[in-house]
């Protein structure tokens, strides 16, 4: 009997970071209904589907297409409990593409790496935006009634890079083993 190596790499379609985005999404979608819910009531409603988009994307420095793909299949998962079905699939591929654009960067504060942190701040934050400012026209609104939303998406934004820069060293070393 011969030995046969499948090779699971096949650009957008790599199916080891599938696998890492599956696990990372199962995650964050129990945190989301179980501490995510419970944060709410404080004015942040932490995104861990998001931060587990953005830890996939920098594990793996997925190009475009592949953050594409994350992000489809992330709003795919949000539709359990979204508030306005379907949006989900703009937002999140807008910010899974942010984080693609963010994570080649080497941004650093007094020699320490924080890409992690301001991509994954700067991903949450387009997709919150994008949802509040679309979900608002989208319910009958002004546009302008989406500024009340502001401290709540910048709020999750921070917590969502902190999460994610928290996560990402110890992940990236597991990873490796």
């Amino acid at each position: 009997m011969t030995q046969r190596t499948v090779t699971a790499r096949s650009g957008a379609l790599d199916i080891s970071a599938l696998i890492l985005l599956a696990v990372l999404l199962a995650a964050g979608l129990i945190l989301n209904m179980t501490l995510g819910n419970a944060l709410a009531m404080t004015g942040i409603k932490p995104q861990f589907i998001i931060a587990a988009y953005a830890l996939a994307i920098l594990l793996t420095r997925g190009g475009f297409a592949q953050a594409a793909v994350f992000g489809l299949i992330s709003a795919a998962v949000i539709q359990i409990n979204t508030s306005i079905p379907g949006l989900n699939f703009a937002t999140e591929v807008a910010g899974a593409l942010t984080m693609a654009a963010l994570v080649r960067s080497d941004i650093r504060i007094a020699g320490r790496s924080v890409t992690p942190l301001v991509a994954a701040f700067a991903a949450t934050l387009v997709s919150g935006a994008l949802f509040a400012v679309a979900g608002t026209v989208l319910s009958g609104f002004a546009i302008e009634a989406a500024l009340v939303k502001v401290p709540i998406v910048a709020g999750t934004a921070a917590f969502n890079a902190i999460v994610v820069q928290a996560l990402y060293l110890p992940l990236r070393a597991a990873r490796r083993q």
